[in-house]
């Protein structure tokens, strides 16, 4: 019977696995939260895909409230978060084209996924370019339109930000190893 267990721990491991590496993606991800507090997944105002060039408009986002913005500063907001839903619509369809392209290929006898391949891969750029506008059109705004005092406040949510995900990903490699110095022992 020592068969069992020593699966039972194998089988833990994988999962335990599968889980950090899960935690850890999600962690380093950012999704391009547009500001006006929507989620990367549900449904809000942002766009799917993650990556550094998206935070500074999902801090941006965060700090809104603490931002006080003047009346010039909040309409460019306004369009610039219409241009994060409008984005995030494309981006949606986008990839309902890839979808498409699948089901298309997977009705064939024999599927050309390579074809599939293609058409995934132009959509990827196209998101990607439509996100790093957006991305340098928030970096302007930010740039040219905040006070020193509103870039302070932006600067210290990104300092704990920072910090926190630091501190996460400190914390899982800990637990990491402790559970593979308890698990190998």
């Amino acid at each position: 019977m020592t068969f069992l267990p020593n699966t039972t721990m194998n089988l833990r491991r994988i999962a335990l696995a599968t889980a950090t590496a899960a935690a850890l993606s999600l962690a380093a991800t950012t999704g391009f939260a547009q500001p006006a507090g929507g989620s990367m997944h549900g449904g809000g105002p942002g766009m799917q895909g993650g990556g550094i060039e998206q935070m500074i408009p999902k801090m941006l986002a965060e700090a809104k409230a603490s931002l006080n913005l003047n009346t010039s500063q909040q309409a460019t907001w306004d369009r610039l978060v219409a241009q994060s839903k409008a984005a995030r619509d494309a981006a949606r369809a986008n990839r309902q084209q890839v979808k498409d392209a699948m089901a298309a290929q997977l009705a064939k006898a024999e599927p050309d996924l390579a074809a599939v391949a293609a058409v995934a891969d132009a959509v990827e750029q196209q998101n990607r370019a439509q996100r790093k506008a957006l991305r340098d059109q928030w970096i302007a705004f930010y740039t040219g339109s905040f006070t020193p005092e509103q870039k302070a406040i932006v600067r210290d949510l990104l300092q704990k930000k920072l910090a926190r995900a630091e501190a996460f990903r400190h914390g899982m490699l800990e637990r990491m190893r402790e559970h593979l110095g308890t698990a190998g022992g």
